[in-house]
C-alpha cells in the first residue's frame, strides 16, 4: 500500500508544482506581484508612497501630499543612501543619483507647498520620471 502511494504521489506533485509555476510565471508576466496593492519588487514601496502623495495632490489635499512625499524622501534614504551594503547608493551609485534627482523633483514641490503651490503640470511630469527611474532599479 505504502509503495503505491508514493508512486502516485510524486507525479501528482510534479504536476501540481507545475500548475503553480505556470500560473505564477503568467501572473508575473502581466504585472509585478503584489500584497496589499504594493508590488514586491525593490523600489515597490517608493513607488507606492509616491502614487499615494501623487493621488493627495490630485485630490487637492497639499498637506497630506506634503506629508506622504516626505515619508517618502525619509525612507529613501535611511534605505538606499544609509542603509548599509545592500543600498543603491552603494551598489549601484549612478542609478543611485538618477533616482534620487528624479525623486527631488517629484517630492520638493509638495513639501514647499505653503510659500508656492505646486505648479501641476510640472508636478505630473516630475511624478512620471520618477515612476520611469524606479523602474530602472527593480
Amino acid at each position: 500500500m505504502i509503495h503505491s502511494f508514493r508512486k502516485t504521489t510524486g507525479p501528482i506533485l510534479v504536476v501540481f508544482v507545475a500548475l503553480i509555476l505556470a500560473v505564477a510565471g503568467l501572473s508575473f508576466a502581466q504585472t509585478l506581484p503584489q500584497t496589499s496593492g504594493v508590488d514586491n519588487s525593490k523600489m515597490g514601496a517608493y513607488r507606492a508612497l509616491a502614487q499615494h502623495a501623487y493621488a493627495e495632490f490630485q485630490k487637492g489635499d497639499l498637506a497630506a501630499a506634503a506629508q506622504i512625499a516626505r515619508s517618502l524622501e525619509r525612507v529613501w534614504d535611511k534605505a538606499e543612501d544609509y542603509g548599509g551594503d545592500m543600498a543603491l547608493h552603494k551598489t549601484h551609485p549612478d542609478l543611485f543619483e538618477q533616482i534620487d534627482k528624479a525623486m527631488d523633483a517629484f517630492v520638493t514641490p509638495l513639501e514647499e507647498y505653503k510659500t508656492k503651490a505646486p505648479d501641476a503640470a510640472r508636478l505630473k511630469a516630475a511624478f512620471n520620471n520618477y515612476m520611469e527611474k524606479l523602474k530602472l532599479a527593480d
